[in-house]
């Protein structure tokens, strides 16, 4: 873990790296150039974008693929609890060491890159030295000038839910829906099959109305559904109905990224029963993840149990408190939150649901909210609520031999040293 720091800390602070997010293919575009173009030799390239749900539609895609008996890169974003996490090779993740030589090689070259844009080029220098079966790719926030936008002819392009949550990342006079919605969909390819995802009918039809002109397959999210029937879930399309037989995944909207990913692993003619036997192994860390066992685990009452929830977005927030109403014991929260985000929209969508909720600010983050300014905003929502200075103080203020269950929100982030301490 130590070795994980030491290597953000080093792009951190390197004179031509740089933290702050600066949206341009040109400097990506001159590295690969430099380099022989690597991203050239990546075959069937499946990208990922949207606003919530690239990292579980991916990695259910990636599971049934590899089921499938055939081998996988996979480049995500952030990490929760190593850098290494990023960077998955066809069966291993990146050593440090081979995540510091690629540093050092892109380095050499002199050209100023922001630090999403270097982790880029080291996934893509990594992954053209293999000759895997697909290359799997989550892009940042916005995709029009992302510096995963760099393939020519990829595959398919997946689009998952897109809502407000990056217009932090936008012009002040173009903080708009619509304008997320262009940024993500109006740059995809010409020549490659487009997968959309469960969306708001709203955002669906500004969704259709960017891809007009686009000549690609699009595949709309009606050509499947999420059904339940008799407390089960099933995927259902014309032609097959799956049932979804999982004790790890808990809400409809991660229900509905594994049937997307489902709908697509069909069409790469993965078998249906090869998607069966899969499913039931699927589950997404740090996302509606309980804690079955763990130093923080142990040091809990036997009536208690966490829940550890990374989604920092309103319609995240709006998936998970659907969730929570249906159960039925007190609950309690753990709250922090990233400068970023919309912390208002995102706390008042859990009215009702907890009983107290304890704010803490996310360590080894600069650009963390403060315990106390959320605590002013959970206040302003009718909340009872207190401050922490850190995770076992927060903890300290809720444990107790009463059944609960504590719910850790917020941040993906937060729940990754969560995840560490554990």
């Amino acid at each position: 873990m130590s070795q994980s720091i030491s290597l953000y800390k080093q792009l951190a602070n390197h004179k031509l790296f740089n933290k702050t997010i600066n949206f341009d293919l040109k400097r990506i575009k001159l590295v690969l150039k430099k380099l022989g173009h690597p991203e050239r030799k990546l075959n069937n390239i499946i990208n990922f974008l949207g606003s919530s749900g690239k990292f579980t539609t991916l990695y259910s895609l990636k599971s049934f693929i590899e089921a499938n008996k055939q081998t996988t890169t996979a480049y995500i974003s952030p990490s929760l609890r190593d850098i290494k996490e990023r960077f998955w090779m066809g069966g291993k993740y990146l050593t440090h060491r081979e995540i510091k030589q690629s540093i050092t090689l892109i380095a050499k070259l002199k050209i100023p890159l922001t630090i999403f844009e270097v982790l880029t080029v080291i996934y893509i220098v990594n992954a053209s030295r293999l000759n895997t079966d697909y290359n799997l790719v989550e892009a940042g926030a916005l995709f029009a000038k992302d510096s995963t936008n760099v393939f020519d002819f990829p595959l398919a392009q997946v689009i998952v839910n897109i809502n407000k949550q990056h217009l932090n990342f936008l012009a002040k006079n173009k903080k708009t829906l619509d304008e997320v919605i262009y940024q993500k969909v109006g740059f995809l390819s010409n020549f490659t099959h487009i997968y959309i995802g469960k969306q708001k009918p709203e955002v669906l039809s500004k969704i259709k109305k960017n891809l007009k002109k686009n000549k690609s397959k699009i595949i709309y999210p009606n050509n499947w559904k999420l059904i339940k029937k008799n407390k089960h879930y099933f995927y259902q399309d014309k032609k097959n109905k799956i049932k979804l037989i999982t004790k790890n995944i808990h809400s409809e909207g991660l229900l509905e990224n594994l049937c997307h990913a489902i709908k697509i692993a069909l069409d790469l003619n993965i078998d249906r029963k090869v998607i069966d036997k899969t499913i039931p192994n699927i589950s997404f860390e740090g996302r509606f993840q309980f804690l079955k066992n763990g130093k923080i685990k142990n040091k809990l009452h036997k009536n208690e149990q966490i829940l550890l929830d990374g989604a920092h977005a309103e319609t995240d927030a709006k998936n998970l408190a659907n969730f929570l109403r249906n159960i039925k014991i007190p609950q309690y929260a753990i709250w922090a939150m990233m400068k970023s985000k919309e912390p208002h929209l995102f706390i008042k969508q859990f009215k009702g649901i907890f009983k107290k909720i304890i704010t803490m600010p996310i360590r080894n983050e600069k650009n963390s909210m403060t315990a106390i300014d959320l605590k002013v905003i959970a206040k302003k929502n009718g909340f009872n609520v207190d401050n922490a200075n850190n995770f076992n103080e927060a903890i300290e203020k809720i444990t107790s031999p009463d059944k609960k269950l504590i719910s850790c929100i917020g941040s993906l982030y937060n729940v990754g040293n969560i995840l560490n301490k554990n």
